[in-house]
């Protein structure tokens, strides 16, 4: 399962990356993503799009893949080292970025994208890290395990209780 991004936004004309702490009467209070945080009160004329809804596109019949799977496929492929410097060259991020989604549209996906993308996914493996997703797999599969033991017992004592 990818990272959760429902909670992560990003904000028009702002640089970096904010986390929706609560919503207020005209807007919502949104922490920054940095080594020092700061609060804020994001307002309806501010465009905020929440990483949960973002997509790339691809050149398959489905056209979009989930931003947070292609952090996730980062995060398998580098854990967390990205292959190039601060400033990567154009060609170092087309290469980047065929090596962690092969069929993207060349078209579509702008160099200033890939730069976002390995911006984001540095702030976001900073600062939400990818441990949580892969913790609450965990559990659920486990949670899932136990109800599905919980029902076969079930199910053979109303069996021993029909054969009586």
């Amino acid at each position: 399962m990818p990272i959760d991004l429902r909670q992560v936004s990003a904000i028009a004309g702002m640089s970096g990356l904010y986390r929706i702490v609560k919503p207020t009467r005209n807007g919502v209070i949104v922490e920054s993503l940095s080594d020092n945080p700061t609060r804020m009160v994001a307002q309806a004329r501010h465009r905020m799009s929440l990483l949960d809804e973002i997509s790339i596109y691809t050149n398959d019949e489905e056209a979009t893949v989930p931003l947070a799977d292609v952090m996730d496929r980062i995060h398998q492929k580098y854990n967390g080292e990205l292959p190039f410097g601060e400033k990567p060259s154009d060609d170092e991020l087309k290469n980047f970025m065929s090596d962690v989604l092969p069929d993207y549209d060349e078209d579509r996906v702008y160099i200033s994208d890939m730069r976002k993308l390995a911006t984001w996914y540095g702030i976001v493996n900073k600062h939400v890290g990818f441990t949580a997703a892969e913790e609450e797999a965990a559990e659920t599969t486990s949670e899932d395990e136990k109800a599905a033991e919980g029902k076969e017992e079930k199910a053979e004592s109303k069996a021993k209780k029909a054969k009586k």
